[in-house]
């Protein structure tokens, strides 16, 4: 029953993802939290988003910018491998509050980018993935951040769906093996990071249908929702644990 609910929520989860360009794992983490614990959930979501964004690579192939990419990722993965290791020695408390705070911070953060009409260039993408990077390694999903940063680059559509896909993947990569490395992604978490993948996949493939269609503010309404809420509920996690 476990492993039904982290599908549903997570094809759910995969399909919003697939068509806004992030939020799965803001979606996911809460279930994963509720059903594993924090200290499992974290290497799970981070193997489940190498599979999510790796579906969304396999969806938008030709459009990827991989210029910006590398610009991102560069300097991002070792960045993400530093996080990681910090997560690691934080307690479960403390990583569950923290994820908390940041969701719920990052509504007010990206209103206020949306304010600045800011461009990036390709500097830009290198300073954000280093700073993005590590917080990536630790709290669960930076894709406020990492959303209006290649929105600011231009990208857009396919084309920005592909490209923060390929520059995340190379993250999380980086962080689901420092989490190997130290023990912390153990055969049994990997298996519930294999389901929880799968989902996420899934539904990036039916998302791409969609992602012409819809209006994109009210998306992004939708994930402001999403983030406090599931912010919300770390907080309470932590509160009564």
């Amino acid at each position: 029953m476990n492993f039904i609910f982290v599908l549903a929520v997570g094809l759910i989860a995969g399909t919003i993802s697939g068509i806004v360009g992030t939020g799965s794992s803001i979606m996911l983490m809460p279930v994963l939290v509720y059903q594993y614990g924090p200290k499992q959930a974290v290497p799970i979501m981070a193997l489940a988003a190498v599979m999510a964004n790796f579906a969304r690579i396999l969806a938008w192939w030709r459009e990827v910018d991989w210029r910006a990419c590398a610009a991102y990722s560069l300097p991002g993965i070792p960045a993400a491998a530093l996080g990681a290791r910090t997560l690691l020695v934080l307690p479960s408390h403390t990583v569950d509050i923290a994820i908390g705070l940041f969701l719920i911070a990052m509504v007010p953060v990206r209103h206020w980018l949306a304010r600045h009409d800011l461009k990036a260039r390709l500097w830009h993408l290198a300073l954000g993935g280093t700073v993005i990077g590590y917080l990536t390694g630790i709290v669960v999903s930076t894709g406020p951040l990492s959303v209006p940063l290649f929105l600011f680059y231009g990208l857009t559509k396919g084309a920005f769906l592909a490209t923060e896909a390929a520059s995340s993947l190379g993250l999380f990569l980086s962080k689901s093996v420092t989490f190997q490395r130290f023990g912390a992604l153990t055969s049994d978490i990997a298996l519930k990071g294999l389901v929880a993948g799968a989902s996420l996949m899934f539904g990036a493939f039916i998302a791409k249908r969609f992602v012409l269609k819809l209006e994109p503010e009210t998306f992004r309404l939708v994930m402001d929702a999403i983030m406090v809420v599931a912010g919300l509920s770390l907080l309470w996690t932590a509160a009564t644990s």
